[in-house]
């Protein structure tokens, strides 16, 4: 009988104790939950933290097990809640949108690939833009020789036209000839490394984009996706954006700047789980890409074919490379 009553004390201790750890677990996907309803992180240190909320949703839906599994319904209860919040977010990024583009559509290839304050191998990103027979690249952090270099490697002999405005590190390479935005663009449009094309006849509107990064200045950050706002308001049919925006699909700047019409094409695509950032970093070397904040965004006058990520010696970026089609 002594060892009946232990047994069943030792259960109930097992199984408290499992049950606070679940809870002390649930406090930060909670604390996410609350932060990206409210739009905390919007210039706040809390940038920071909303880049784990897909692994806070995994960390959710084992908890939801082992609180189901011990029959503690109150807290099963609450770990659900916020399973089915967080589900709501993040499932609709993996499933493809499935809209039919016509075979003879226009297409434009695009990529951008963050240079790693100059580092990058230029042989090996104007080998990427040969293979991937890209149109029009966008380059972040080009510092130092970084320009001379891919000047060297061919860039030119592939994509001859340029825009790299003298004293900024962001920079766009077209096969196409580039058009600077004329005088009826709005003057945060004009602040950006921004250019036009022609594709098929439409003319296309491509931002190089760089922001600042939360964790060094999350205020400068902020006032970073308020420009790209203020330039994209009104004008995004036939825009497309793509560059480091040091912002997943969680954070609440980037959500408002997709909502003045943009589309994410990773998304789009299903494809909303391919993380571009840390590849090979110096401060986090045996990290592997966990998040993603390289992207390629497109107004409603183009649709999403192809996207694919894509290792770069020399940078601690993934490069993205995105096909769209000129559809409307």
């Amino acid at each position: 009988m002594g060892e009946r009553v232990a047994g069943r004390s030792w259960w109930r201790w097992t199984r408290r104790t499992v049950i606070g750890l679940c809870g002390v677990g649930l406090v930060l996907p909670a604390v996410l939950v609350v932060t990206r309803l409210g739009g905390w992180d919007d210039g706040t240190a809390l940038a920071l933290p909303v880049v784990l909320l897909p692994y806070a949703a995994v960390a959710t839906l084992l908890a939801l097990g082992v609180l189901l599994a011990l029959r503690s319904w109150w807290a099963a209860g609450l770990a659900g809640l916020l399973a089915v919040v967080q589900l709501c977010w993040l499932v609709p990024r993996f499933v493809p949108e499935g809209g039919t583009v016509a075979a003879d559509a226009p297409r434009l290839r695009v990529a951008t690939s963050n240079a790693y304050m100059g580092q990058v191998d230029a042989d090996a990103l104007v080998r990427l833009v040969r293979e991937q027979r890209v149109d029009v690249l966008a380059v972040e952090e080009l510092r130092g020789a970084a320009a001379a270099a891919l000047e060297r490697a061919g860039i030119a002999e592939v994509l001859p036209h340029r825009q790299l405005p003298p004293g900024r590190d962001t920079a766009l390479y077209s096969r196409l000839p580039l058009a600077p935005l004329d005088e009826s663009a709005p003057a945060a449009a004009r602040a950006q490394v921004a250019a036009e094309v022609s594709v098929g006849g439409r003319t296309v509107r491509l931002t190089a984009v760089h922001t600042y990064y939360p964790l060094g200045d999350a205020r400068r950050w902020s006032e970073d996706f308020a420009g790209l706002r203020a330039a994209a308001e009104g004008s995004t049919r036939d825009a497309v954006l793509l560059g480091d925006f040091n912002a997943t699909l969680d954070h609440a700047p980037m959500r408002d700047l997709l909502a003045t019409g943009l589309t994410d094409t990773h998304a789009e695509l299903g494809r909303g789980g391919s993380p571009t950032w840390p590849e090979d970093n110096a401060d986090f070397p045996r990290l592997p890409p966990m998040i993603q904040i390289d992207h390629v965004l497109h107004g409603k006058g183009l649709t999403a074919v192809a996207v694919s990520e894509h290792r770069v010696p020399g940078t601690d970026h993934r490069a993205v490379v995105a096909e769209l089609a000129v559809t409307g």
